[in-house]
């Protein structure tokens, strides 16, 4: 009689979002050629010289366009720590405080990931590294859901996941 195969192991991404510790949560896992990245919001992510009694601060607490670009940075982020690229990213799911918000973050979503009408653009994330234009137009689906009631904090409009599979 064999053995039943092990699974193979997960690989796990976490940051210093108090959230993840709060909650007990990885901001990204990997198994086998899946990523999948947790809801990710537009929260500074605390350094190792603030104390965990450092409340997070939200970043652009009054443009949804700019937290959906955020968020989608810092989820491309956990995709590249887990050895994807942001051509490997298949779903992305945009969760929205306010439907009158759908609109920019429809916006903030073309910018990264969204059909180009001609060259793809480049944008660069808060180091400067390049997160669209070095690999062409990604190509990815996309669901967006306005959540009555809102998210963890008042100021945070917009919450994504984003899905990669790693050829």
């Amino acid at each position: 009689m064999t053995e039943p195969q092990q699974p193979p192991p997960k690989t796990f991404y976490s940051t210093r979002s108090p959230y993840e510790h709060k909650f007990g949560y990885y901001r990204a896992l990997r198994r086998k050629s899946h990523i999948f990245v947790s809801g990710t919001t537009a929260i500074s992510i605390p350094t190792s010289d603030t104390t965990s009694d450092t409340p997070p601060q939200i970043q652009f607490p009054h443009d949804a366009r700019q937290q959906t670009i955020f968020a989608f940075q810092e989820s491309i982020r956990a995709v590249r720590a887990l050895g994807g690229h942001l051509s490997d990213v298949v779903r992305v799911r945009m969760y929205v405080a306010k439907p009158e918000d759908c609109g920019a973050v429809g916006e903030g979503f073309r910018e990264v990931f969204g059909k180009k009408n001609g060259p793809p653009s480049s944008t660069r994330d808060g180091e400067g590294a390049l997160i669209q234009g070095e690999e062409g137009e990604v190509g990815v689906v996309a669901t967006m859901v306005v959540v009555k009631g809102g998210f963890v904090e008042n100021d945070m409009l917009v919450e994504v996941e984003v899905d990669a599979i790693v050829d």
